[in-house]
């Protein structure tokens, strides 16, 4: 039985709360930026829609990325003759990890709160065990995950966006063109939302579901998808723009385009809650089934309550606090329309999605800044603005550092408080 196991339950819920609020706080922000900075969705809106879909993502998905941030970075094993070393270390990164988000947020930095428990956690195993508890092997997979995700948002989104500025926006009959095209678009983004939902999440509920069952019903679903946008799309005249000009044509392909980023905005708010629950949820899975068993598991079942409080947890961040860094990718980095505005958050959302399916950890504000690059590729390097890129690029480095010195030192005070 580990020694004050009510006051650690009680320091582990407040701590793991406080730094869900600051991934909604601050990550949620940026995720939700694209949609807000395209003016697709007021910022109410967006509180809404994150609220709803980022606790779905969480409770549903969140919990294969939270084994690896639970158990793959330190080899928590090593501590099986003092599970209070692991108690105390989770605390500590859980807290390190929040304050400096805390600091970030009030200053209006876009960090990654994946940097910042990763560090945390990197920082505990460093204090507390020396080099050899660290799992570099993993370390290192997550470390190129950090690198690979950006590009790989950077690559769909381009992708997406030249298709549609080449098939819609640079054609003589864009209105026509956009009826033509945006239905196949829409297959994709239901299709492949509607797959992680119904295979990873019900397979968390416990239910017996096969991927060759997720994929029909998946594909059902996106056919459903695609009917419902070809009549909606139909009512709008193909001569619309004729009426207010030859300019027109342009604010209704942006119209169609803001409904689509209604639908990328819940894509992303999902793969996001799926993906960085984890990040405030690790740790407590750890520390709460170490309270339980008095012994160090390295693989148990997340406890669905500890889901649900990290989902509840982000939406209350973005709800308070999410306005201040809201505008930093939706404005500062490039000019965000949107149909640039879609192809951002679907190339983002799905990295991110895909990644969270795999139980890679990585950050969804290094994903979503790769993919607002790559459409600002496509309207030319001119449009992006490298000053604040090259800040954000720096938020980024020294993040990991300051997690890992913070949590060594709460490492230090927390342990002598508790134990000595």
């Amino acid at each position: 039985m580990i020694e004050h196991s009510l006051l650690i339950f009680t320091l582990v819920v407040i701590f793991g709360f406080y730094m869900a609020w600051n991934i909604g706080a601050n990550d949620v922000a940026n995720a939700m930026g694209t949609s807000v900075g395209s003016r697709a969705m007021t910022l109410k809106q967006a509180v809404m829609v994150a609220a709803f879909f980022e606790f779905l993502g969480a409770f549903l998905v969140g919990s294969s990325v939270t084994q690896t941030v639970k158990s793959g970075i330190v080899d928590i094993n090593l501590f099986s003759g003092t599970p209070e070393v692991v108690v105390v270390g989770m605390l500590s990164a859980l807290l390190a990890a929040a304050m400096w988000l805390q600091v970030a947020t009030i200053f209006g930095w876009p960090v990654s709160t994946t940097h910042s428990i990763i560090g945390a956690v990197v920082g505990f195993g460093l204090v507390a065990g020396g080099m050899g508890v660290i799992q570099w092997e993993r370390l290192t997979q997550v470390g190129m995950s950090w690198i690979v995700s950006p590009l790989s948002g950077a690559l769909i989104s381009m992708l997406i966006f030249s298709f549609i500025h080449r098939k819609i926006l640079a054609t003589e009959t864009p209105v026509i063109n956009a009826k033509r095209y945006t239905p196949y678009l829409v297959f994709i983004l239901v299709f492949t939302l509607s797959l992680s939902m119904i295979y990873k999440g019900l397979a968390n509920l416990k239910l017996p579901i096969s991927i060759e069952f997720s994929i029909l019903m998946a594909i059902a679903i996106g056919t459903i998808g695609v009917i419902i946008s070809k009549t909606l799309m139909n009512k709008i005249p193909d001569t619309a723009y004729n009426r207010k000009g030859f300019g027109a044509k342009f604010t209704i392909v942006d119209r169609i385009y803001r409904s689509m980023m209604i639908l990328t905005a819940c894509y992303v708010a999902f793969a996001h809650g799926a993906n960085d629950v984890a990040n405030a949820i690790g740790p407590v899975a750890a520390v709460v089934t170490t309270l339980q068993t008095g012994q160090i598991q390295a693989h148990v079942p997340v406890p669905l309550w500890v889901l649900a409080m990290g989902g509840v947890g982000i939406v209350v961040g973005i709800a308070t606090m999410g306005y201040r860094v809201i505008d930093t990718i939706g404005k500062r980095i490039t000019e965000i329309t949107p149909t640039s505005g879609f192809s951002a958050t679907f190339g983002a959302a799905t990295t991110v999605l895909v990644c969270s399916t795999m139980g890679l950890p990585i950050s969804t504000t290094h994903t979503l800044v790769g993919s607002v690059i790559g459409v600002g590729l496509v309207k030319g390097v001119g449009s992006i603005n490298l000053r604040m890129l090259w800040g954000i690029v720096i938020s980024w480095i020294v993040t990991v550092p300051i997690s890992a010195i913070i949590c060594a030192l709460l490492f230090k005070v927390l342990f002598f408080m508790l134990y000595m």
